[in-house]
């Protein structure tokens, strides 16, 4: 795992601490690395409850309640996807805390006709507005946009955590 990433994943669970918070991922592209590096941090035990890999259309609707109209509509890789995603993390957990991420890491277009590189995020945390982004990094090559998703998603997270302190 790249350094940068576990070290922002430390932060992410240091905030999560000192905010006690808990929390949970929903990730298509990144197929369960967001889950691995949150895993390996310290602190994971009592601050990650874990993840949902949900990489089909089929599975996003089954695992996380992602209505199949709007992926029909939308498609998997949109912000409306990606904010499906993290409700459906939240809704079927008890974290405080959810990001998810929708993309195509490639090496090829999805289905929809999605560039590589197009990547949709979502961070939910219960009691507060949603927020999403998105992020079009090319076709850099698949685990560049893997990785690259993976500390935009945890960079997303210590800031979501981080304005507890602001808001409580």
């Amino acid at each position: 795992m790249p350094e940068n990433l576990a070290s922002i994943a430390e932060k992410v669970l240091r905030l999560a601490n000192d905010f006690d918070l808990t929390v949970v991922v929903a990730e298509s592209c990144t197929a369960g690395l967001l889950c691995q590096t949150l895993s390996e941090a310290p602190g994971a035990a009592e601050r990650f409850h874990g993840g949902f890999v949900t990489y089909t259309k089929e599975h996003k609707t089954q695992a996380l309640g992602v209505p199949s109209r709007l992926l029909q509509e939308k498609g998997a890789v949109s912000r409306e996807v990606a904010r499906a995603m993290a409700e459906g993390a939240l809704l079927h957990s008890t974290a405080d805390l959810a990001v998810a991420i929708t993309g195509v890491a490639g090496p090829e277009p999805d289905e929809d006709g999605n560039p590589v590189g197009l990547t949709c995020f979502a961070v939910a945390r219960r009691g507060r507005p949603m927020y999403d982004f998105e992020r079009r990094y090319g076709n850099i090559g698949r685990t560049a946009v893997q990785q690259r998703a993976v500390a935009d998603a945890l960079t997303a997270l210590a800031e979501a955590a981080a304005r507890r302190a602001v808001e409580a």
